[in-house]
């Protein structure tokens, strides 16, 4: 049996991860529903996979933030409390996050890996690159897109599926959170 493994990414309308300017991580649409849902997505156990740069990009976020700000939402901090695994290439241990560890090599073959070992869903926040990689070798089970009401076409950055393979996306579930985010979760299929 084989750990599910699901890329969990945050989008624009129009296929961006995030943006310039005075945007923030949820581009300001965040509510309650929201935050509660991704705490209690985040309260089930599972381990985190993250590729180099995004892991340092969360590093670097927590690192400045307030305590206030959203970087501190209750599921964030959940999942900083995870264990983890960081794919790289570069980083050594110890990193800068509680129960990480530095996988290197291939993402491909680390992920094949930890899904024949791992006896806990494995899950990617972020990644984009990596987890491009990943659907194209067959190796994400589900696609988890939080579809927020914003069109960055100025601003946008961070293209998601910019250079990735074609796929078919079989809808498995589908969510409204806060009247006006969508959340989708597709079972990928290279086209």
């Amino acid at each position: 049996m084989t750990a599910t493994y699901t890329f969990d990414v945050f989008s624009s309308l129009d296929g961006f991860g995030s943006a310039t300017g005075d945007w923030t991580g949820y581009w300001g649409k965040q509510g309650p529903e929201l935050l509660h849902h991704r705490h209690a997505l985040f309260a089930e156990e599972q381990r985190m996979v993250f590729g180099a740069n995004t892991y340092r990009e969360f590093v670097q976020m927590l690192a400045t933030s307030t305590e206030n700000s959203e970087v501190h939402d209750p599921w964030v901090t959940r999942m900083v409390e995870m264990p983890a695994t960081v794919v790289s290439s570069t980083l050594v241990g110890p990193l800068d996050w509680p129960d990480a560890t530095v996988a290197s090599g291939d993402a491909v073959d680390v992920v094949a890996r930890l899904k024949e070992k791992s006896d806990v869903p494995l899950r990617s926040h972020g990644s984009l690159s990596m987890n491009r990689a990943l659907m194209a070798a067959g190796l994400v089970d589900r696609v988890q897109v939080t579809l927020f009401p914003v069109i960055t076409g100025q601003t946008g950055q961070a293209p998601i599926f910019a250079g990735a393979a074609d796929f078919d996306l079989e809808l498995i579930d589908s969510q409204t959170l806060d009247g006006n985010i969508q959340q989708l979760i597709y079972r990928p299929t290279l086209h």
